[in-house]
Protein backbone atom coordinates (compact mmCIF):
# COMPACT_ATOMS: atom_id res chain seq x y z
CA UNK A 1 0.00 0.00 0.00
CA UNK A 2 1.47 3.35 -1.10
CA UNK A 3 1.19 6.02 1.57
CA UNK A 4 1.25 9.81 1.31
CA UNK A 5 1.47 12.46 3.97
CA UNK A 6 -0.82 15.11 2.56
CA UNK A 7 -3.34 17.81 3.31
CA UNK A 8 -7.06 17.17 3.75
CA UNK A 9 -9.26 20.25 3.50
CA UNK A 10 -11.66 21.15 6.26
CA UNK A 11 -13.30 24.42 7.22
CA UNK A 12 -16.10 26.27 5.53
CA UNK A 13 -16.35 28.12 2.26
CA UNK A 14 -13.68 30.84 1.94
CA UNK A 15 -12.30 29.84 5.39
CA UNK A 16 -9.82 27.04 4.64
CA UNK A 17 -8.35 24.81 7.29
CA UNK A 18 -6.25 21.75 6.51
CA UNK A 19 -5.42 18.58 8.41
CA UNK A 20 -2.05 16.93 7.76
CA UNK A 21 -2.89 13.26 7.37
CA UNK A 22 -1.29 10.02 6.25
CA UNK A 23 -3.49 8.26 3.73
CA UNK A 24 -3.47 5.67 0.98
CA UNK A 25 -2.78 7.34 -2.37
CA UNK A 26 -5.97 5.86 -3.82
CA UNK A 27 -8.28 7.49 -1.26
CA UNK A 28 -9.84 10.89 -2.08
CA UNK A 29 -8.37 14.13 -0.77
CA UNK A 30 -10.95 14.67 1.95
CA UNK A 31 -11.84 11.01 2.29
CA UNK A 32 -10.50 8.13 4.34
CA UNK A 33 -7.14 8.55 6.06
CA UNK A 34 -5.09 6.43 8.43
CA UNK A 35 -3.96 8.99 10.99
CA UNK A 36 -4.03 12.75 11.52
CA UNK A 37 -0.52 14.14 12.01
CA UNK A 38 -1.11 17.86 12.36
CA UNK A 39 -2.91 20.89 10.98
CA UNK A 40 -2.40 24.04 8.92
CA UNK A 41 -4.51 27.17 9.26
CA UNK A 42 -3.62 29.54 6.40
CA UNK A 43 -5.94 32.22 7.80
CA UNK A 44 -3.60 32.93 10.72
CA UNK A 45 -0.76 35.47 10.32
CA UNK A 46 2.55 34.08 9.09
CA UNK A 47 4.36 34.88 12.33
CA UNK A 48 1.69 33.01 14.34
CA UNK A 49 1.13 29.32 14.97
CA UNK A 50 -0.10 28.38 11.49
CA UNK A 51 1.35 24.88 11.28
CA UNK A 52 1.17 22.25 13.99
CA UNK A 53 2.91 18.91 13.41
CA UNK A 54 3.22 15.77 15.52
CA UNK A 55 6.93 15.21 14.84
CA UNK A 56 7.16 11.79 16.48
CA UNK A 57 4.34 10.31 14.38
CA UNK A 58 5.62 11.94 11.19
CA UNK A 59 9.03 10.32 11.72
CA UNK A 60 7.28 6.99 12.30
CA UNK A 61 5.33 7.21 9.04
CA UNK A 62 8.39 8.36 7.09
CA UNK A 63 10.18 5.24 8.35
CA UNK A 64 7.21 3.18 7.13
CA UNK A 65 7.71 4.57 3.61
CA UNK A 66 5.13 7.38 3.45
CA UNK A 67 6.04 10.15 1.02
CA UNK A 68 5.08 13.76 1.76
CA UNK A 69 3.53 16.02 -0.85
CA UNK A 70 5.34 19.21 -1.88
CA UNK A 71 3.43 21.48 0.50
CA UNK A 72 3.79 19.12 3.46
CA UNK A 73 7.49 18.68 2.67
CA UNK A 74 7.83 22.46 2.89
CA UNK A 75 6.23 22.44 6.35
CA UNK A 76 8.47 19.57 7.45
CA UNK A 77 11.60 21.36 6.19
CA UNK A 78 10.63 24.45 8.19
CA UNK A 79 10.23 22.25 11.27
CA UNK A 80 13.57 20.52 10.62
CA UNK A 81 12.08 17.08 9.95
CA UNK A 82 13.16 16.68 6.33
CA UNK A 83 15.33 18.25 3.67
CA UNK A 84 13.66 19.93 0.76
CA UNK A 85 15.79 20.16 -2.38
CA UNK A 86 16.25 23.66 -3.78
CA UNK A 87 14.36 24.27 -6.98
CA UNK A 88 15.44 26.47 -9.84
CA UNK A 89 13.03 27.68 -12.48
CA UNK A 90 14.83 30.37 -14.49
CA UNK A 91 11.95 30.68 -16.97
CA UNK A 92 9.48 31.66 -14.25
CA UNK A 93 10.44 35.34 -14.37
CA UNK A 94 10.34 35.60 -18.17
CA UNK A 95 7.36 37.38 -19.70
CA UNK A 96 4.79 35.40 -21.65
CA UNK A 97 4.83 34.67 -25.36
CA UNK A 98 2.70 37.66 -26.40
CA UNK A 99 4.67 40.07 -24.21
CA UNK A 100 7.92 38.83 -25.76
CA UNK A 101 6.45 39.38 -29.24
CA UNK A 102 5.39 42.94 -28.34
CA UNK A 103 8.86 43.67 -26.93
CA UNK A 104 10.51 42.34 -30.10
CA UNK A 105 8.21 44.50 -32.28
CA UNK A 106 8.97 47.59 -30.18
CA UNK A 107 12.71 46.90 -30.41
CA UNK A 108 12.47 46.44 -34.19
CA UNK A 109 10.53 49.70 -34.54
CA UNK A 110 13.13 51.52 -32.45
CA UNK A 111 15.97 50.15 -34.60
CA UNK A 112 14.11 51.16 -37.78
CA UNK A 113 13.64 54.68 -36.42
CA UNK A 114 17.36 54.94 -35.58
CA UNK A 115 18.30 53.68 -39.05
CA UNK A 116 15.97 56.21 -40.71
CA UNK A 117 17.45 59.02 -38.59
CA UNK A 118 20.98 57.93 -39.52
CA UNK A 119 20.05 57.87 -43.24
CA UNK A 120 18.55 61.35 -42.98
CA UNK A 121 21.74 62.65 -41.35
CA UNK A 122 23.89 61.01 -44.01
CA UNK A 123 21.74 62.48 -46.79
CA UNK A 124 21.94 65.93 -45.21
CA UNK A 125 25.73 65.71 -44.92
CA UNK A 126 26.15 64.60 -48.58
CA UNK A 127 23.92 67.36 -49.98
CA UNK A 128 25.78 70.48 -51.17
CA UNK A 129 25.83 73.24 -48.66
CA UNK A 130 23.64 76.16 -49.61
CA UNK A 131 25.45 79.43 -50.19
CA UNK A 132 24.21 82.46 -48.31
CA UNK A 133 21.91 84.73 -50.33
CA UNK A 134 24.19 87.77 -49.92
CA UNK A 135 27.06 86.29 -51.94
CA UNK A 136 24.86 85.47 -54.96
CA UNK A 137 23.68 89.03 -55.20
CA UNK A 138 27.28 90.32 -55.18
CA UNK A 139 28.36 88.21 -58.15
Amino acid sequence: MALKIRLARAGSKKRPYYHVVVADVRSPRDGRFIEQLGSWNPMLPKDGERVKLNEERIKHWLDQGALPTDRVLRFMADAGLAERPARSNPKKAEPGKKAQERAAEAKQAEEDAKAAAAEAEAAAAEAPAEEPAGEEAAS
